[in-house]
């Protein structure tokens, strides 16, 4: 069931739609591994061409560490839109420069780097506002202007609708604007710290940020994979009284316990607003939605979103906006990429809530959380469950999927 395909169908009416990328030069006498998407649920490990420097701000990376996350399960589950056969996947790499550009002049080969998810030109005005995932330069898609009204940045190993890049699910990639979208990793920061600079750190930190989390606060966060419980992680460094993680993977829960001592809800043990009007009768002072639009919790969205009569539901930001107190802020870092039905936009404007929400800048916050890992302060490792080869990818993504083995984040060594 793929329902993207069937909202890019409904409004482009075509399958796949040109978006105007530049094709990137390759070398067909050298070959890469990488993992490429061929359909739902059908991630393969295949060999493809190596890519080559094609602009003069290009860098060449060869990637020593990737990783699996949550949201490239959308590709996998066949819900994201303007997926095309072939597509190489994944936007969560680091590795050592290999080639660079006439025009690159803030990294050398031979030098550790961590790339950003986005991928931003850095001299629009958007990206001069450090709003990096809005720059107007980097997505050309046509598909995602008419569904949104503008086109935000594009992203590596996405769909054709954040400009169809390659990604770094794989042992080489081409990085554009290089200077912008690489962070040049210190010696004491080791690959198994510094690979989630590229995403889920600075996203973690966005989320909070958008909740404008502070001293005292009592916090709900809704999903408790590696986002959610970074983002718990963040509220602790902010200053929050109380935070509660709402989740329903054992692992997942017993990690926010022991780990980061936090207090938690099984949804499927305690009804999720029941608890909280019973843990917090005056309401949230702060929502923070980490699960995105696949979740459906109650039968109307399941059958909905079967028969393809929405995209994404939106039974969990409900939840957030019912648990918040009046006058209170709800952070949506989970992805969203469609339409709902159902949504409770009454209790948003009679309550007065302040909603924030958007992929995370990634290049406005590496500086400050590079220095909070490389100190020690901020420590991802407790996130990672599992250390795997390129050639285990395609297995764990069912793996993850599924939520089983107690597989929360994953360290994928490429070479």
């Amino acid at each position: 069931m793929n329902i993207g395909a069937n909202i890019s169908d409904k409004i482009l009416g075509k399958k796949e739609v040109s978006t105007g990328t530049i094709e990137p030069l390759v070398d067909p006498n050298v070959k890469m591994q990488a993992i490429v998407w061929e359909g739902t649920k059908d991630m393969r490990l295949v060999e493809v061409p190596k890519p080559l420097v094609t602009l003069p701000q290009d860098a060449v990376i060869r990637i020593t560490a990737t990783t699996i996350c949550g949201s490239d399960l959308h590709m996998y589950t066949g819900d994201m839109p303007n997926m095309k056969h072939g597509d190489i996947i994944g936007h969560e790499f680091m590795g050592v420069v290999e080639d660079i550009g006439s025009e690159v002049k803030e990294i050398q080969i031979g030098q550790r780097v961590v790339v950003s998810a986005d991928i931003a030109c850095g001299t629009c005005e958007y990206c001069m506002r450090q709003e990096f995932t809005a720059c107007d330069t980097t997505n050309p898609s046509r598909l995602m202007e008419t569904m949104y009204g503008h086109r935000t940045s594009g992203l590596f190993g996405y769909s054709h609708m954040t400009g169809g890049y390659p990604g770094g699910q794989a042992q080489f990639v081409r990085v554009p604007f290089a200077d912008v979208n690489c962070l040049l990793v210190p010696e004491d920061v080791p690959d198994a710290k510094a690979l989630y600079l590229s995403d889920v750190i600075p996203t973690s930190y966005h989320g909070a940020l958008n909740a404008e989390v502070s001293e005292g606060d009592t916090v709900g966060i809704w999903g408790l994979g590696p986002i959610g419980l970074l983002v718990a992680r963040w509220c602790q460094i902010r200053g929050a009284k109380r935070i509660i993680g709402i989740d329903c993977v054992p692992e997942r829960l017993q990690i926010a316990e022991r780990v980061l001592g936090i207090e938690t809800i099984n949804f499927k043990k305690r009804k999720t607003l029941e608890a909280l009007h019973e843990l917090v009768p005056g309401g949230l002072d702060a929502s923070i939605e980490c699960a995105g639009f696949r979740y459906s919790k109650s039968w109307i969205h399941t059958i909905e979103r079967t028969l393809k009569m929405e995209t994404d539901t939106s039974d969990i930001l409900n939840e957030c906006i019912m648990a918040t107190r009046k006058f209170g802020r709800l952070s949506i870092v989970g992805d969203y990429v469609g339409y709902t039905n159902h949504f409770n936009i009454g209790a948003v404007m009679e309550k007065g809530l302040t909603i924030r929400a958007g992929q995370s800048p990634m290049q406005k916050y590496w500086k400050k959380c590079l220095k909070m890992v490389q100190s020690g302060e901020f420590d991802p490792s407790f996130i990672v469950t599992h250390t795997l080869k390129l050639s285990d990818i395609p297995e764990a993504y069912e793996t993850f999927n599924n939520k089983e083995d107690g597989m929360i984040k994953v360290f994928v060594e490429t070479w």
